[in-house]
């Protein structure tokens, strides 16, 4: 298992495994692969060079994905949103959401951020499982939060403070 913190030169890498997280799990992101195929490569490198994203390769094969989008109003700067979430199903159990996640905080905690959010699906209780073992504390709920298939599916936001 390798990690990397992709940089805007990383297009290919980032696109290739962010429209595998979104086809092969729909239902768990509020993004559409449809939202994401159609960005010029332009947008894909702005994305990359505004908010650090990990990606885990088993070998050469990109197999997760991990984004932390910090919170750009100064009154809400020492807060950031862990997103585009995504591991293989085939990779699961194997200790690489453990190590994405460990890069992205250790990150945040170099930029002063003092508390890491996130949303997940309701629908997904061995992500709340994962992120309960990890230090993440259920905040709230957001009752039908996205729209999947005109089914609506609640997300459950979670914390972690970093201090």
């Amino acid at each position: 298992m390798a990690l990397k913190l992709l940089d805007p030169d990383d297009v290919e890498i980032f696109k290739r495994i962010r429209l595998e997280a979104l086809r092969a799990a729909p239902e768990a992101f509020a993004s559409s692969a449809a939202d994401w195929e159609s960005l010029p490569d332009e947008e894909w490198r702005r994305r990359l060079a505004n908010n650090p994203v990990v990606v885990s390769f088993q070998g050469q094969e990109p197999i997760g994905l991990m984004g932390l989008m910090r919170q750009q109003a100064s009154k809400m700067a020492h807060r950031a949103t862990i997103v585009m979430v995504y591991l293989r199903g085939s990779e699961r159990g194997g200790g690489h959401a453990v190590a994405m996640l460990n890069l992205p905080l250790d990150h945040a905690r170099a930029l002063g951020i003092r508390q890491v959010e996130l949303a997940v699906s309701a629908e997904n209780p061995a992500a709340m499982r994962f992120y309960l073992r990890e230090g993440f504390h259920q905040i709230g709920c957001i009752p039908g939060g996205f729209l999947h298939e005109g089914r609506e599916i609640d997300e459950v936001v979670m914390a972690r403070r970093l201090t």
